[in-house]
C-alpha cells in the first residue's frame, strides 16, 4: 500500500478528517504540503469554493455563475463557473515543488469535477501517484452519474487503500486512517517520511469537535 484515499457523500466530513490527519502527522515530524477546497459563503449562502494551500494562500476555484456570464465558454459544474486559471496558478506549483524536494505529505482537495477541467492537474496527479518519492492521502467523490476517468483510475490502483466515510463512522475511523498513512510512510522508498494528502470535501471550517455538513 502506497496511498490512502477517503470517499463519501458531500458534507460527510472528508476534508475535516484530512486536516485532522495532517495535524497528527505534522506533530510526528512529517513534512506536509498541498491544498484543500473551502466553501465561500456570503450572508449564509454558499456562493462558491476557494482553493487553500496548507501555508494559507488562497485562490478562487469557482463562483455561482451570474446571468450575464451564462452561455459563455466557461467551465461549469451546475450553477458554478470554474476559474481554471486561478486554480492552476495556485495548485500546479505545489506539485512541482513537491517533486523537487524530499519526500513529504501533500494534500489535494479534491479530485472532483471542477478540478478535472484542468488537463495539467490530471497529468500532475498521475505523475504524483506514480512517483517513488511520495505517498498520497486523498479524497474522491462517490460515483454519481458519468464516471470520472481519473477517479476510477484511483479506485482501481492496487497501491491505494480507500476508506468510505459516513456519519456513523467518521468519529471513530480517524485512528485507522492515521495507521494506514503511517504504514504508507514507513514502506515508502528511501526511508524518509513523506506523503501526499489529497482532500476532497468542500467545507468551510476545520473544527476538532464538530462536523460541518453542506
Amino acid at each position: 500500500m502506497k496511498h490512502v484515499f477517503l470517499t463519501g457523500v458531500p458534507g460527510v466530513g472528508k476534508t475535516t478528517l484530512v486536516k485532522k490527519v495532517c495535524d497528527a502527522v505534522v506533530s510526528g515530524g512529517v513534512s506536509v504540503s498541498g491544498f484543500y477546497t473551502e466553501e465561500v459563503r456570503e450572508r449564509g449562502r454558499r456562493v462558491g469554493f476557494d482553493v487553500v494551500t496548507l501555508t494559507g494562500d488562497r485562490g478562487r476555484l469557482s463562483r455561482i455563475c451570474t446571468q450575464s456570464a451564462a452561455g459563455g465558454r466557461e467551465c461549469r459544474v451546475g450553477q458554478y463557473a470554474v476559474d481554471l486559471q486561478s486554480f492552476e496558478s495556485l495548485a500546479l506549483p505545489l506539485f512541482r515543488n513537491m517533486r523537487e524536494g524530499s519526500k513529504r505529505l501533500f494534500v489535494i482537495d479534491e479530485i472532483g469535477k471542477m478540478e478535472l477541467f484542468s488537463q495539467a492537474f490530471i497529468r500532475a496527479v498521475r505523475q504524483t501517484l506514480d512517483a517513488s518519492s511520495c505517498s498520497v492521502l486523498g479524497t474522491i467523490p462517490v460515483p454519481k452519474g458519468k464516471p470520472l476517468a481519473l477517479v476510477e483510475e484511483v479506485r482501481s490502483r492496487q497501491d491505494v487503500k480507500i476508506f468510505m466515510i459516513t456519519k456513523e463512522n467518521r468519529d471513530v475511523i480517524f485512528d485507522d486512517i492515521v495507521s494506514a498513512v503511517q504504514e504508507c510512510l514507513n514502506t515508502s522508498p528511501n526511508g524518509r517520511s513523506s506523503a501526499l494528502l489529497i482532500g476532497s470535501e468542500r467545507e468551510t471550517l476545520w473544527m476538532k469537535t464538530s462536523w460541518r455538513s453542506d
